[in-house]
């Protein structure tokens, strides 16, 4: 339980916080280190006032500590009330996922399917995943899931091309944390989650915008089941997520924390989370107990979580993109999500953003990543020529400045586009890291739109407001009002872009 005193306005404290010029920030820090003891004690006053802030830090460190896993928690409850839960129920989004999808980051050029798995209700179960797909497993704290190891090369998260069955198909056995049963000798390809729950994560590919069966019938050849009981299973469903409002997003306010709490009574106790079990029991978040915070907590931990918010922006829109490490060409704007992906700073970071030195885990990269995006897997990221995928994230123009809805840009990709598969550009809501709703059917546009080449091969491609004449080929619209970034996603980099051969311009603004 949370110590409380007696009551102080806690109105004061929060108006301090957010005052705007810096005076007022570093007062508001010195009244706290100057708060007074009396006879060596502490006033009721300054202990109120120092437990309310207190109060306010934890729910502030605990709200980033815990995005990756709110992250997915926010994809799992909005998807399963609108679609339904269970092993059995896998959402594909059949005619192409769009703005209606409140989702970070998603991908507008490929068939998703995504479902939520229970091995803490479920046991054991058994994927079969059919052949010729690409798919992630991850944990709920967006782990990579551990899998065999063959040829002395460890599998972790991915599946299908990139996977062990590569690409011809197979089963999959994902075994609870701890599991101390009987694990079949053959016939599996048996992953290891450190969670309960574990996010499936399908991606299938098409080559023309309005044929789509092909790749969704692929994807509807999944099947799920609990081990040993594949005849009694539960049948599969496969609900169409196209064009369906669907909230996926983490909370924003307090929101967050009641979330939270599902989600730790959810889950086995990690050993190495101890400490930060200890910072949620700190706000009154305890594995197997009510999480019922007064109306004082409730209100401080409301703005502790938009505080924390609001410094996930701050990160992923000022800090890391200065960040030499995050930049992918050290002349251009264009960043990488993850560190040491490709291009410059000299990375050495993992993708649990734990640098390899063992020293420190990327506090900041990781922030930034799950603010943004979600799913990470060791094949998203080869750098084998024609493998994989790369990300170019843009959120500030050829002039250092983030992009503006009323304004109009022109970015230039030079020709030869190193992408074996395709290539696309979309745009995403700077505040929720969904696709941005700009009344197109899809935020994007790609080789498979088939814009207007120049005639030496390259392409311009023109953001804002109107098109301009006789551009609407090539042309996304913006939302004036709206911030926005951009990801230019090349599937199956080859090697001009791994060597950097071939960059691609800033976007620049066109008056």
């Amino acid at each position: 339980m949370i110590p409380t005193y007696r009551v102080v306005a806690i109105a004061c404290a929060l108006a301090l916080w957010a005052a705007p010029t810096s005076f007022a920030q570093t007062s508001r820090f010195e009244e706290l280190g100057n708060l007074p003891f009396a006879s060596d004690y502490p006033t009721e006053e300054t202990a109120q006032r120092l437990m309310d802030e207190l109060v306010f830090e934890r729910g502030v460190q605990s709200y980033l500590w815990a995005l990756p896993a709110i992250n997915m928690w926010g994809m799992k409850q909005g998807s399963e009330a609108r679609f339904g839960a269970g092993y059995n129920v896998l959402p594909v989004w059949k005619q192409r996922l769009n703005a209606k999808t409140l989702v970070t980051t998603p991908n507008s050029d490929v068939i998703y399917a995504m479902g939520y798995v229970d091995l803490g209700q479920d046991g054991p179960l058994v994927v079969e995943v059919p052949p010729k797909l690409q798919g992630i497993l991850d944990d709920f704290w967006q782990r990579p899931v551990v899998g065999p190891t063959i040829g002395g090369h460890t599998f972790a998260g991915d599946v299908g091309f990139a996977g062990p069955d590569k690409g011809e198909g197979g089963k999959y056995l994902l075994l609870p944390p701890g599991y101390q049963g009987t694990v079949p000798a053959a016939g599996y390809f048996v992953y290891r989650p450190l969670t309960n729950n574990v996010f499936v994560f399908w991606r299938a590919f098409f080559t023309d915008p309005t044929q789509l069966a092909e790749p969704v019938e692929l994807i509807e050849r999944t099947r799920i089941y609990p081990l040993g009981k594949e005849g009694s299973a539960k049948p599969m469903r496969f609900p169409d997520a196209s064009d369906v409002p669907v909230n996926m997003l983490f909370p924003s306010d307090g929101n967050y924390f009641q979330m939270l709490s599902r989600f730790i009574d959810s889950e086995a106790v990690e050993p190495t989370n101890l400490d930060w079990r200890g910072m949620l029991a700190g706000i009154g978040i305890v594995k197997g107990q009510p999480f019922k915070p007064d109306e004082r907590t409730r209100a401080i931990l409301d703005n502790a979580a938009k505080a924390a918010f609001k410094m996930t922006k701050v990160l992923a829109f000022d800090v890391f993109p200065a960040r030499a490490d995050a930049r992918i060409y050290k002349d251009r704007q264009w960043t990488t999500p993850i560190l040491g992906a490709y291009g410059q700073g000299g990375a050495d970071i993992d993708l649990e953003f734990l640098w390899r030195s063992g020293t420190f885990r990327d506090l900041d990269a990781r922030i930034n990543f799950f603010t943004n995006y979600y799913s990470l897997s060791p094949g998203m990221l080869s750098k084998v020529p024609g493998q994989g995928a790369a990300y170019l994230v843009g959120f500030k123009d050829s002039e250092g400045r983030l992009y503006s809805g009323d304004k109009s840009y022109r970015v230039r990709l030079p020709a030869g586009v190193p992408a074996a598969n395709f290539w696309s550009l979309t745009l995403y809501d700077a505040l929720t890291a969904s696709g941005l709703d700009n009344g197109r059917p899809f935020p994007s546009l790609g080789s498979r739109d088939q814009p207007a080449a120049n005639a030496d091969g390259s392409f311009n491609l023109y953001l804002g407001p109107a098109a301009p004449p006789s551009k609407e080929k090539n042309w996304l619209r913006t939302v004036p009002g709206k911030g926005y970034f951009v990801i230019l996603r090349l599937y199956g980099p080859t090697e001009p872009f791994l060597n950097q051969t071939w960059r691609p311009g800033d976007l620049e603004e066109t008056r």
